[in-house]
């Protein structure tokens, strides 16, 4: 491919599915979160528990940060940066640490 048939290439609607892909893993995790909570308060109230639902908000929040920095960049411009390393770990990070405190509380 030619660097000017790259330079006219129509994105499509891969731009808005990534979006969106962005969007739902994020209310993805609001449930997994709010799940954790409720898991936590459920016949009553521990340290262990408070301190387990807290971090999964914590990370929660990591992610939303996170992802809605990369919505910004998607819609910024029509060919956008590719996802960075530290922001692919980070994004990691977040989500295998919401999943191992959701666990912990559930089992």
């Amino acid at each position: 491919m030619s660097t000017a048939a790259g330079a006219d290439r129509d994105p499509g609607l891969q731009p808005e599915r990534t979006r969106l892909a962005w969007r739902r893993t994020t209310l993805t995790g609001l449930v997994v979160t709010v799940l954790a909570v409720r898991a936590s308060l459920h016949g009553g109230t521990t340290t262990t528990g408070a301190v387990a639902a807290a971090l999964c908000l914590t990370l929660w929040l990591g992610f939303l940060a996170l992802a809605h920095r990369r919505i910004r960049t998607l819609s910024a411009t029509t060919r956008p940066a590719p996802l960075g390393p530290r922001h692919a770990a980070a994004v990691t990070l977040c989500t295998v640490g919401l999943t191992v405190c959701a666990v912990a509380l559930v089992v």
